[in-house]
């Protein structure tokens, strides 16, 4: 293999520009394209008889990489690896792929330069899109600002974390995913991961385009420094990196339940929301910390304050009402979120018009987290349907069920001495319908948060 010479440079915006208009990405977009749709959905040829066709559009990939390579000598052994499987996966006539051994010489979160470039490609689906583990190229970029180098050299570790923005993709990311997770590449056996990727920059640009239209329709005054984030498509990229740094270590971190995550079970739905939900607010709570705190440079402080203002308008926003109403968990931590404010009189909607009562919003907020953290602690000592059923009081107190819920019920209507996977059956794909506010709010938003699938950055600095 070829090793590393010199220290990974980042790329100017003139090289940026000059790889993305190449003919040898473009030629390699469009044959990963086409090549998509001979695919099945394990990622093998859905039919032999493309196998010719299959191959040219592999061997053109093939070729694009060697012409490529030369603008990305820091993954040097990645590319050479990614030809090899390409390669292997030709002479095998397409069969279910196996990238391991190109992924395991992927390693990004070992180059956190910040405007690093990188050319990713494999068979992979998209979270939030699509599912078929299709070939999918990306052109990315690093975002690793000062302060958050700092963040997470300091008090906020997280080795894993890796920011990006994008530069263009295959179709599978033209679609709501935010994310490249390792997990989603077709491999033969699974490895011990060690990095995941978010695409701050389309966080950013739908979080913007989603709060601008939602202020207008709620008539929301926003304070002058969150009003910011609409005018400023760096500095609320800045905010997202920050916010996802704290959140994503979170899930690792605390009084945690024995599989925090949930892999491969089938649970109730509600206990992803209290998850994802309990990892921002923590990020909330330590951004409150961060800002208050009278040692912090002025940078910091006030990226600490923009995650809180981040935090609670893409939850109660965007999150509420965003996807299909199929056991929705981001949807139903949006709608907690803001009934939690609206319970506590710091969320106002009278008259027609949104009022938040932002010195008090702190307090509260932070209120709702702990109650989380709390059900964590005591979820030790519980048995499993115990814990589903506190977790289902928690959220049920503050976000009215579907009245046809038989958990809405109680435990008494639930199968207890059942499997497990009868009792999270009670459980309605809409347990939690939307309110009549937020039924009111999807009709006037729908097509907003629509427009924003595919978004970037690129059109909106």
């Amino acid at each position: 293999m070829t090793q590393i010479s010199a220290k990974p440079m980042p790329a100017s915006d003139a090289q940026v520009l000059q790889i993305a208009n190449s003919e040898a990405w473009l030629t390699l977009k469009s044959a990963a394209t086409e090549f998509q749709g001979l695919q099945a959905k394990d990622g093998s040829l859905s039919d032999e008889v493309a196998l010719p066709r299959a191959t040219e559009l592999v061997d053109s990939i093939i070729a694009s990489v060697h012409a490529l390579k030369v603008h990305f000598e820091h993954d040097n052994e990645y590319l050479e690896q990614l030809v090899a499987d390409l390669e292997k996966w030709s002479e095998s006539g397409f069969d279910v792929p196996d990238f391991l051994d190109s992924l395991v010489q992927f390693q990004p979160q070992t180059q956190r330069i910040d405007g690093l470039i990188h050319l990713v490609l494999f068979p992979m689906y998209t979270q939030n899109g699509s599912t078929n583990r299709h070939l999918e190229a990306v052109l990315v970029q690093v975002m690793w600002p000062e302060f958050i180098a700092e963040l997470e050299s300091t008090s906020y570790t997280n080795a894993l974390f890796v920011p990006l923005r994008f530069v263009d993709f295959t179709e599978g990311y033209n679609t709501n995913s935010a994310v490249l997770f390792p997990e989603s590449v077709a491999i033969r056996e699974t490895p011990s991961f060690t990095w995941g990727a978010i695409f701050q920059d389309r966080e950013a640009a739908r979080f913007r385009k989603v709060l601008q239209e939602a202020a207008t329709i709620t008539n929301l005054q926003l304070p002058d420094d969150a009003a910011e984030l609409l005018s400023d498509q760096h500095l609320t990229e800045e905010t997202f990196i920050m916010w996802d740094l704290i959140h994503d270590r979170t899930h690792m971190r605390g009084d945690l339940p024995f599989d925090p995550f949930m892999i491969k079970q089938r649970m109730p739905f509600f206990l992803y929301s209290l998850e994802e939900l309990r990892c921002d607010l923590t990020a909330f709570r330590e951004s409150m910390k961060i800002n208050n705190d009278p040692n912090t440079d002025p940078k910091t402080a006030k990226m600490a304050k923009l995650v809180q203002y981040a935090v609670i308008f893409d939850r109660i926003f965007r999150f509420a009402i965003t996807g299909s109403r199929v056991r929705n968990y981001d949807g139903l931590g949006g709608q907690l979120l803001f009934a939690w404010m609206h319970q506590h009189h710091v969320l106002h909607w009278t008259d027609t018009k949104l009022r938040i009562d932002w010195d008090q919003v702190p307090e509260v907020v932070a209120a709702l987290g702990d109650a989380i953290d709390e059900l964590y602690w005591k979820s030790i000592d519980r048995p499993k349907v115990a814990h589903w059923l506190a977790a289902y009081e928690l959220v049920a107190n503050t976000v009215t069920p579907n009245p046809a819920s038989q958990w809405a019920k109680g435990p008494q209507a639930l199968p207890l001495t059942a499997p497990l996977r009868e009792i999270t059956d009670q459980v309605m794909d809409d347990e939690f319908p939307l309110s009549m506010f937020y039924e009111a709010l999807n009709k006037k938003m729908a097509s907003v948060i629509e427009s924003t699938k595919g978004m970037t950055g690129a059109s909106e600095i």
